[in-house]
């Protein structure tokens, strides 16, 4: 089911500066008996990249009630909201653009996370790397050719998800996923001010992770360091946390900060 600007259509206007340029942000969350996931944190999300790309946006109320009716009738699925700037002419410009558009959808539930969780995944080394951008690094907006190349490329390898680095190098995310590694009780992810996204699950898991036996590090690492880790996970939203078993040579079958996020991640306040 499609909703635009509440309305039941699978269509949106041509000159949509969503389609034009990109121009708008999206999140994506899971359904479970009825109710969104990390609910207050996926309208933050919004609120907050709205504010960061300057786009009038001001339906929350209208937007609210349409993603908890379109989540009610499903007991696992996907919903996923964009909101772009709207119509617009054919330039750069959003001059007179005060309009901006909400689109609403929702699929099935992705079956292959359910085995994720209970077999672990196999990562490869994506050839594409990510362009450092500090205005729109951690931003889930539009513009997702990164990552659909990164996706291309991905299946053309047996592996199950892969490991992205940005264009200094620096370790940063998977293609639809963010990452963690754990050091004995330090628990390291990629910084995200240059490039990548700040998944919701992302955050969760740091605040989870500040209450507990473990210690969170933001850093910029090279793969190499993942020779060092004693465990791998990777996390979305949707997953919502699943065990790395292998990249390249490197295997990890330990799974003490999995076990301990797992229920944590799984029903989420």
């Amino acid at each position: 089911m499609y909703l635009i600007n509440g309305e039941s259509s699978e269509r949106v206007a041509a000159n949509d500066r969503g389609i034009q340029f990109g121009d708008g942000c999206f999140t994506t969350a899971r359904i479970v008996a009825g109710k969104i996931a990390l609910f207050p944190r996926h309208l933050s999300r919004l609120e907050q990249s709205c504010a960061r790309l300057a786009i009038p946006f001001n339906e929350w109320a209208a937007l609210t009630e349409e993603m908890q009716r379109l989540a009610h009738p499903h007991q696992e699925a996907v919903l996923k909201v964009m909101i772009t700037r709207g119509a617009g002419g054919r330039g750069y410009s959003a001059a007179g653009c005060q309009q901006p558009t909400r689109m609403l959808s929702v699929s099935a539930f992705p079956a292959h996370y359910h085995h994720w969780r209970a077999r672990g995944v196999t990562l490869s080394l994506s050839p594409v790397r990510l362009g450092r951008n500090p205005m729109l690094a951690g931003l889930k907006h539009l513009n997702r050719l990164e990552q659909v190349l990164i996706r291309s490329h991905l299946e053309q390898t047996d592996a199950d998800e892969a490991l992205v680095l940005d264009s200094d190098g620096w370790l940063t995310e998977c293609c639809a996923a963010n990452l963690f590694w754990r050091c004995g009780l330090d628990v390291y992810t990629p910084r995200l001010d240059q490039a990548g996204v700040d998944g919701i699950m992302r955050q969760f898991i740091i605040a989870q992770l500040a209450h507990s036996p473990f210690r969170v590090v933001e850093v910029n690492a090279p793969l190499t360091a993942l020779a060092q880790a004693d465990e791998v996970i990777i996390c979305n939203a949707l997953m919502p946390v699943v065990p790395v078993q292998r990249y390249a040579e490197q295997q990890w079958p330990a799974r003490e900060l999995y076990q301990f996020l797992a229920p944590l991640c799984e029903s989420p306040d």
